[in-house]
């Protein structure tokens, strides 16, 4: 595992086990992103940006096509129904698939005008679900309508959307402790982490600096966020997937053999973890199984 990973940190020896290795699933996409494994159908869903394509990937059958287009979706995951929710960039929204199939917008504006570029999603226990908004997804600064890149909560019960966050520069992955206590949100126009507290009524609060990686240790910027069962954070970053405790300690780095841009755990016991990385989608099991999305 020597060659796989960086160890800054003696806990390093509760992450992976000294024998995983990370493997190669599929190979020769454009740009991949937003996995998140369906327990229920035992498949994991992940985009292609660029190809305008939603695939899925499952042990039996591999990698099949499940919806194009797509809006070029980005980041994905499932709402406490366990329907699909998309980050579409060409539509510039937040989409669900319902169960006959059929797709239709959760959201695309804020006070009337149109988002940026949604990114990444997750949904609280609650159900109500809190996305990022960057402008990565805009082919011209012109097309921006919103003066700001934020962080949104949607309101299912009402069709509301709040404005949590406006103060990051290009806010991108984002994930609740298992406590759902704090909310994790990286900014990829840096190398930083950043943490808030979460109030009962679920607004965020108290946004300070969590963690900063090491640019030197391989490419790659804060992308994809999420935590195990522990309150380990994993975050796609320079070099590969960083592992950092509750307190923002950086314990190591599991090398990838290409640009990783996002990750999800799933398989029977939420220990097999999935990293999107450019062209190819990999695994690596881990010691502490993740925290599950959707049901």
């Amino acid at each position: 595992m020597a060659e796989q990973a960086i160890q800054y940190h003696s806990a390093w020896s509760g992450i992976i086990a000294d024998d995983a290795a990370v493997s190669k699933l599929a190979s020769g996409f454009q740009f991949i992103e937003g996995p998140v494994w369906d327990s229920q159908r035992g498949l994991l869903f992940f985009s292609d940006i660029p190809a305008n394509r939603i695939y899925c990937w499952s042990p039996q059958d591999g990698v099949q096509p499940f919806r194009e287009p797509s809006g070029n979706s980005n980041g994905l995951t499932l709402d406490r129904h366990g329907r699909l929710l998309a980050c579409e960039h060409g539509n510039r929204r937040v989409s669900v698939t319902e169960e006959s199939g059929s797709v239709r917008t959760l959201v695309d504006r804020f006070e009337g005008k149109r988002l940026n570029s949604p990114n990444d999603i997750v949904v609280k226990s609650d159900g109500r679900v809190y996305f990022t908004d960057p402008p990565y997804g805009l082919s011209h600064p012109s097309e921006q309508e919103l003066p700001y890149q934020g962080v949104y909560r949607y309101l299912p019960e009402s069709g509301a959307i709040e404005l949590l966050c406006a103060e990051r520069n290009h806010p991108n992955g984002l994930c609740f402790s298992p406590d759902e206590r704090v909310l994790y949100v990286d900014d990829s126009s840096s190398q930083d982490v950043f943490v808030y507290d979460v109030a009962d009524d679920g607004i965020i609060r108290n946004g300070r600096l969590f963690a900063r990686l090491d640019s030197s240790v391989g490419a790659g910027v804060p992308d994809g966020l999420k935590v195990d069962v522990r309150g380990n954070v994993y975050v796609t970053g320079p070099g590969g997937i960083w592992v950092l405790d509750s307190s923002g300690t950086a314990l190591g780095v599991i090398r990838i053999p290409e640009v990783a841009a996002n990750l999800s755990w799933g398989g029977e016991d939420n220990r097999t973890l999935f990293i999107t990385a450019t062209t190819s989608l990999y695994k690596v099991e881990t010691i502490n199984p993740g925290i599950p999305c959707g049901l």
